[in-house]
């Protein structure tokens, strides 16, 4: 692992070697994960694709907002907001998904990375269309896991945030000691049982998201506004940008991910932009890693 200071944020992130490639894989966690979720699918495309993951600010090992007075606007990343969006600018918080590309942004103008697909799980998919906007001229192409939406369900959408809301509440360190709490991890949001290890993570990084990080991507990724950003930031997107659904996916179903992919030009009606992996629920890339790898290889070298 090394670190990398983001706006004054040290951030945790992992960078396979060079190949012949000239563009390096960008892999982006969901809500409440980390970047090793990312390894059994990297392992499987690391000898032919360069490969890079990284810790979402507060999560995992990187850190959360450290430097409250220094502006996330320096920065020679060019970061205007999509032309037309008459209400208000996505970089409010330091939460939204749109802030969190922004540092996306700047770890790779960091790294040198000039040529990229980007690669994200569920909130990630979200943060990777927003990099993708953000810059055009360094994003090749996006890949979206388990991601979707772009219909707000003012109902639905307010117990979804009041329950996570109370499950953010039940977090204290001791809970990762408690005898076998992993099991309950085995089992929650995927089709068939985690191994342990992965189990053992879930609750590892549960329990060490910062509360504030892991409260605000909640509450400012599933707002009104938020979501109804999507289908447009989607629509406007000149990249190629391809969906991969769980089939058994009850987080995010696949009609749900059919319905954003809907909005780009590659849907042509019949969906061709979107992937159904079969016996999958919502944590693809450890239920289903030779399917995930075995699509993204074949995705980025048709292009």
């Amino acid at each position: 692992m090394a670190t990398i200071e983001i706006l004054g944020v040290p951030h945790a992130y992992e960078l396979t070697a060079p190949t012949s490639c000239p563009h390096a894989l960008v892999f982006i966690h969901g809500w409440l994960n980390s970047r090793g979720y990312w390894q059994p699918v990297i392992s499987r495309l690391s000898d032919d694709l360069q490969c890079l993951s990284y810790d979402l600010r507060g999560f995992g090992e990187s850190q959360s907002q450290v430097k409250t007075d220094f502006s996330r606007a320096q920065t020679s990343v060019n970061l205007t907001p999509i032309s037309g969006d008459a209400v208000g600018s996505p970089f409010d918080s330091l939460y939204t998904p749109a802030a969190y590309a922004q540092d996306l942004a700047i770890l790779l103008e960091q790294l040198n990375i000039t040529s990229a697909w980007l690669i994200g799980h569920s909130l990630g998919g979200t943060i990777a269309l927003w990099g993708a906007d953000r810059i055009p001229e360094c994003v090749k192409g996006v890949i979206c896991i388990n991601a979707g939406g772009g219909i707000y369900l003012k109902e639905a959408f307010e117990q979804f945030r009041s329950a996570g809301q109370k499950f953010l509440q039940i977090r204290p360190r001791w809970l990762s000691q408690v005898p076998l709490i992993d099991l309950l991890f085995t089992r929650a949001s995927v089709a068939r049982p985690l191994e342990r290890y992965w189990a053992r993570q879930r609750v590892i990084d549960f329990v060490v998201a910062d509360p504030e990080a892991a409260l605000g991507t909640l509450l400012d990724s599933t707002t009104e506004e938020e979501i109804n950003r999507l289908p447009e930031l989607v629509s406007q997107l000149k990249q190629p940008v391809y969906f991969l659904a769980g089939s058994e996916d009850k987080v995010m179903e696949p009609k749900y991910v059919r319905h954003l992919a809907s909005f780009h030009r590659l849907f042509q009606y019949c969906g061709d932009n979107v992937l159904e992996i079969p016996n999958c629920g919502h944590l693809a890339m450890l239920e289903q890693p030779d399917a995930v790898a075995d699509y993204i290889r074949s995705i980025v070298i048709s292009h």
